[in-house]
């Protein structure tokens, strides 16, 4: 069985262990979970092998979502979609991160002056996912959505949230990263901690051609107050038009200050 990258399994070993964590719920969101943006449909099957589960307590899960709303099955194959239940919790959370409201117009001002794209992201497992992205007016910039899933490893944005938390987490996700490919382990390793060094000298972390061969980036976190977890800023775009010494020059310093006036209003510091 192959692993999937894009997905580890949230149920830890010590889930087991703690007599409050509710397994079966777990499983459940676990299998939703399962659904990218580029998996239009899935069956018990695949869903088994992303899960890590027999198919048999996949089957009685997708009967149950299915049931709840949260799946619907599409006849002609038997596989499973995303349901319409699933919407409400996705536009509940967002109508309520004040931080996009509050990002936008210091995102969009930063994706004009450097004609690439500057997005917002937050953590998901070993993923940082989108939720706001601005563009500039420039026709060639990166194609990436709302709900877009980058690699917390060899992103930039992924790599600024590794180099700003704590010791002990970023620990935690090495490890997960570690297990996940073994083979690559030696290489990510070596970028994640340049990038922590990125991060303690340049305020910034770096990716250039690292996530994408054409693609450069560079990314910074903050903190969105009242107790919810870092959350990452980034700006990025092709190669050719976003260079290492364009952003590091020109564009560092306006993320660097639009990040911490964005923290400074969440948290209340004018």
């Amino acid at each position: 069985m192959t692993v999937d990258k894009e997905h580890t399994p949230a149920i830890s070993p010590q889930a087991g262990e703690d007599r409050a964590f509710v397994t079966a719920l777990a499983r459940g969101l676990e299998l939703l979970s399962c659904f990218r943006s580029g998996n239009r449909a899935l069956g018990n099957q695949e869903l088994a092998q992303r899960c890590k589960l027999p198919k048999s307590t996949v089957s009685r899960l997708t009967y149950t979502l299915t049931r709840l709303g949260y799946l619907v099955q599409v006849p002609d194959s038997g596989k499973f979609r995303l349901g319409t239940a699933t919407l409400s919790l996705g536009s509940n959370m967002l109508a309520r991160m004040d931080v996009r409201r509050v990002a936008r117009p210091f995102m969009q001002e930063l994706a004009n002056f450097a004609h690439g794209m500057v997005s917002l992201g937050a953590r998901d497992r070993l993923s940082i996912i989108y939720v706001e992205t601005c563009r500039s007016s420039a026709t060639l910039t990166l194609n990436a959505e709302i709900g877009s899933r980058l690699q917390i490893s060899n992103s930039a944005i992924g790599r600024a949230y590794l180099a700003a938390v704590s010791e002990q987490e970023r620990g935690e996700i090495m490890n997960q990263i570690k297990d996940l490919d073994d083979m690559a382990w030696p290489k990510t390793q070596s970028g994640i901690e340049k990038a922590v060094e990125d991060y303690r000298t340049l305020g910034v972390a770096c990716s250039f051609g690292d996530w994408q061969e054409d693609v450069n980036g560079i990314a910074r976190a903050f903190s969105p107050g009242d107790g919810l977890p870092l959350m990452v800023i980034n700006c990025g775009g092709p190669s050719f038009t976003l260079s290492r010494d364009f952003l590091l020059q020109d564009v560092r310093p306006r993320l660097i200050d639009i990040s911490d006036k964005i923290e400074n209003i969440l948290t209340g510091h004018r």
